[in-house]
C-alpha cells in the first residue's frame, strides 16, 4: 500500500515501524524477504523504533496504592501510544503518514485508500504552504488592517481557531502574537469515517480550560458516561476515529518542531489492567491523537468507510478485506 501513494522522485519509498524489541529480528527478516520480491526497482528505506522505557508509567492497585514487583522494584507499565510521540518527533520529518498496522486490506480492494490518502496529503500541502505564506507575513509585519482580518477570518473558516472572548480589546501587537502564536504549530489533516458499525472514539468540540474551543479527537474513556449530556453528545456523534492521519511537522522555516511543546499534559487515561493476577489500575499517557496532539491545527475531513479495515477480534481476519 505505502509503494503507491509514499514514493518520492528518487524512487525512495520511507516506511517506519513502532514495534516490539522482542521481535525485531522476525521484522527485519520478513522486511529483507519483503525486498527480494518487489516487482518495481523501489529503493525501500525502512526503519524501526520501540516505545521507549523512559515513558512507562507505575501501577497502583484498586485502592490506589503503588504495586511493586517480586523484586520489590516499581511496577512500571507502557504508557499507552501517547508514548510514541516520543518515536515521531525522533523521525526528524517533513510529513508523516500514520495509521493502524492492523487497518490494511488486500491489493484489489485499496484503491479508495491510496486516493483518499493522496486527498488528504495533499490538502495538507495546500493548507500548510497558506498557513506558511501567513506566518511570513506576520513575521515581516508585512500587512494592512484589512488583510489582518482576512488572516483571521482564514483561521477561524478554515482552522477553527477560535479568538478569546475579549480579543477585540486587545492592542494590535497583542493580536498579532495571538494569530502567529497559533498557526505556528504542527498540522494534522485527520480522515474520519461515518459512525456506522464500529464504536469508539471521534472528532469532537472540546471546551478548554480559558474557554476556547478546539477541534479535538476524543476516546470514550475520556468522556463521563454518568453524564446524560455528555453520554447524549457521544450517542449521537456522527463521525468514528480509523486513525487515519497526515501530520506537518515543520514549521514555515524548515525547522522541525518540538512536539513535546504542544501536549495536553492534563490529559490521560486511567485503564484496568492485571498482573499475576492481581487487578491494577495503570496511568496512560495523554493519547497520540488526543492529549498529545491537542495543541496541533486540526482539520477533519470525512472518508470513505471502505478505507477503514480493522481487526479488533480474530474473527475480523475473516472479513473479505483481509482475504488475499
Amino acid at each position: 500500500e505505502s509503494l503507491s501513494y509514499l514514493i518520492d522522485f528518487n524512487n525512495k519509498v520511507r516506511i517506519h515501524f513502532t514495534i516490539s524489541e522482542e521481535h525485531k529480528n522476525l521484522f527485519v527478516e520478513i522486511a529483507d524477504r519483503t525486498k527480494l520480491d518487489m516487482k518495481y526497482d523501489y529503493k525501500l528505506d525502512l526503519s524501526f523504533s520501540f516505545q521507549k522505557k523512559s515513558t512507562d508509567t507505575i501501577a497502583v492497585n484498586k485502592n490506589d496504592e503503588i504495586r511493586f514487583d517480586i523484586n520489590k522494584k516499581l511496577m512500571l507499565r507502557p504508557a499507552g501510544h501517547g508514548a510514541l510521540l516520543e518515536n515521531l518527533n525522533d523521525l526528524k520529518a517533513d510529513i508523516v503518514i500514520i495509521k493502524n498496522i492492523d487497518n490494511l486490506s488486500t491489493d484489489k480492494l485499496f484503491a479508495d485508500t491510496i486516493l483518499y490518502k493522496k486527498l488528504l496529503t495533499g490538502y495538507l500541502v495546500k493548507t500548510q504552504k497558506q498557513i506558511f505564506d501567513l506566518l511570513n507575513s506576520l513575521d515581516r509585519n508585512d500587512f494592512s488592517k484589512d488583510s489582518f482580518d482576512e488572516m483571521i477570518k482564514f483561521a477561524e473558516d478554515k482552522l477553527s481557531i477560535t479568538k478569546p472572548v475579549d480579543f477585540e480589546s486587545w492592542t494590535e501587537n497583542q493580536q498579532h502574537k495571538f494569530l502567529f502564536d497559533k498557526l505556528n504549530r504542527p498540522i494534522r489533516v485527520c480522515g474520519m469515517v461515518k459512525n456506522e458499525v464500529e464504536h469508539g472514539g471521534g472528532p469532537f468540540w472540546k471546551k478548554n480550560e480559558d474557554g476556547s474551543l478546539s477541534l479535538q479527537i476524543v476516546e470514550q474513556a475520556q468522556i463521563n458516561m454518568n453524564d446524560e449530556n455528555q453520554k447524549n453528545i457521544f450517542k449521537h456523534s456522527t463521525h468514528f476515529n480509523p486513525v487515519d492521519l497526515v501530520c506537518g511537522l515543520k514549521d514555515y522555516k524548515g525547522n522541525n518542531f518540538d512536539l513535546h511543546n504542544f501536549v495536553d499534559h492534563q490529559s490521560g487515561i486511567i485503564t484496568k489492567k492485571s498482573k499475576d493476577g492481581v487487578e491494577l489500575k495503570a496511568l496512560e499517557l495523554p493519547g497520540l491523537w488526543n492529549g498529545s496532539m491537542a495543541d496541533w491545527i486540526t482539520i477533519f475531513i470525512e472518508v470513505p468507510i471502505t478505507t477503514f479495515n480493522p481487526v479488533k477480534e480474530v474473527n475480523d481476519l475473516l472479513r473479505r478485506e483481509h482475504q488475499n
